[in-house]
């Protein structure tokens, strides 16, 4: 019931994921990414139980075979699961179940891994990595948005989806990117709308962490973000209209 994708960044060290589902509140049940160590992303009939050992296995640097291989083991019922893992050496791997619902699997490319279950078919999960691969001078994050509403756009689940998520952790031991859609209409769009507010905030917020001094959000946002005042002025005027 849901489509994600997992990737390593060669250029930047950088690891994250990006899920999409028809069930609400993806972000704190499916995804995870250990800092400098890799990411994952437990799905299907999602068991969170796995979590706190996936993300344990990740950060002793196991390969994602082994990382995978542990999961399996440790799981009742690994045949209802969907496990893709990037590692520390950005060697990725993921399994579908075999008694997933159709349309599953899984594909696996250079430093990244995608995979989908009650989807509308195979050309998700392929949509999805050709966005992804197509992409490559850009961010990680921005990779992984696009890999997910090439999904939506490929059919996505034919129920449709209502959350979705997205994580990255740099070389730091907090996320640069952590947003979550827990319940909407149009999860995907409201991921892009939320990434392309938060995009340029990502150094603000990474050198907030480490200078208390840094002056309040929307003070740096005027100074470093063109055009952002001009934008923020225009939709205060148009609300205002709106009220009349």
């Amino acid at each position: 019931m849901t489509f994600s994708i997992v990737a390593r960044c060669p250029r930047t060290g950088q690891f994250g994921t990006a899920v999409a589902t028809y069930s609400p509140n993806v972000g704190a049940r499916c995804p995870i990414v250990v800092p400098q160590r890799g990411a994952a992303c437990l799905q299907a009939v999602a068991n969170p139980v796995l979590l706190p050992l996936a993300r344990e296995l990740l950060a002793r640097g196991l390969s994602a075979h082994k990382v995978i291989a542990e999961l399996l083991s440790s799981d009742p019922t690994p045949e209802r699961r969907q496990f893709l893992v990037v590692d520390i050496y950005g060697n990725a791997h993921a399994v579908t179940g075999e008694t997933n619902p159709k349309w599953c699997g899984h594909h696996v490319g250079k430093g990244y891994a995608a995979a989908g279950n009650v989807l509308a078919g195979e050309q998700v999960v392929k949509a999805m990595a050709q966005a992804f691969e197509a992409a490559a001078e850009q961010s990680l994050a921005e990779r992984l948005v696009r890999a997910v509403e090439a999904g939506r756009d490929a059919g996505g689940q034919p129920e449709g989806q209502n959350s979705a998520a997205l994580q990255v952790y740099g070389a730091h031991t907090f996320p640069i990117v952590d947003l979550r859609v827990d319940l909407h209409d149009e999860p995907e769009a409201e991921l892009r709308r939320l990434w392309n507010w938060w995009e340029p905030m990502v150094p603000y917020y990474v050198d907030r962490a480490y200078e208390s001094t840094i002056p309040r959000w929307w003070q740096w946002r005027m100074d470093h973000v063109p055009g952002w005042v001009a934008r923020h002025l225009r939709k205060q005027n148009d609300s205002s209209k709106g009220d009349v």
